[in-house]
């Protein structure tokens, strides 16, 4: 089997560790299936399109839609959206959580913005008609539960995309674009202890107020977002090939 890229920008490296580890342990692909490129730390290499099966992004902690970005985040979103000038025209295979959807839906001509932004927590995300058709979806329930968490959100929703999901307080919690590009505002990698391993490591970045934490991590203990994984497990089994 072709490998699929992870394309990661956390720079702390228990979160960095804790997201490919989980991205492993969901999609079913070992380390030489899914080569991991950390961003933040070195520039984005040249990718062969005919020699990887897909591209997945992980979470980050840069904002498309700050006003404040530093060198590096300026680096990797230039990276980004030129690969994706790539990926778009050949409807390639691209599976982006959180941060994808501030880099697809930014070079969709989406707008990004605080308006829907979430609070750590787990929530209720919700099919449209178009997301129970869709294959990434197949099997999966009208309703699940997963993890959120993030200062920015897609407020109004690329002309090129369809919406697949939606939850009352985001309402563009998963969109498509083509067939074969989807991002998704929720995060389909993280169960219980990932998202508490997160809650500790970005104590001070802003999405809580850090005397909160325990309240925090007290508010994931139960959820319940086995369901939500099987996003993972589905892009590669539609999407891996020799």
């Amino acid at each position: 089997m072709l490998p699929f890229v992870l394309l990661a920008s956390r720079a702390e490296d228990v979160a960095a560790d804790g997201e490919y580890e989980a991205m492993l342990r969901y999609s079913g692909l070992t380390p030489d299936e899914l080569v991991r490129v950390r961003l933040e730390a070195v520039p984005m290499p040249a990718i062969d399109l005919a020699a990887i099966s897909g591209v997945i992004v992980g979470g980050s902690p840069f904002d498309a839609s700050s006003s404040d970005k530093s060198p590096v985040q300026v680096r990797v979103e230039a990276e980004m959206s030129a690969l994706l000038d790539r990926l778009v025209p050949a409807d390639f295979p691209f599976l982006g959580a959180c941060y994808g959807v501030g880099t697809l839906g930014v070079h969709q001509g989406a707008v990004i913005d605080g308006t829907y932004s979430e609070p750590i927590s787990p929530t209720t995300i919700s099919l449209t008609d178009e997301g129970r058709a869709d294959p990434l979806l197949a099997g999966m329930p009208d309703s699940f539960e997963a993890f959120v968490g993030h200062k920015e959100a897609c407020r109004t929703l690329p002309p090129s995309a369809t919406l697949l999901a939606s939850s009352p307080a985001c309402p563009v919690q998963m969109f498509r674009v083509r067939s074969h590009l989807y991002a998704t505002q929720f995060h389909p990698e993280l169960d219980v202890e990932g998202i508490s391993t997160r809650i500790r490591v970005y104590r001070d970045y802003g999405y809580y107020e850090p005397r909160q934490a325990d309240e925090v991590l007290a508010g994931v203990a139960a959820a319940q977002v086995g369901a939500v994984h099987a996003i993972l497990r589905r892009f590669v089994k539609l999407f891996a090939r020799s």
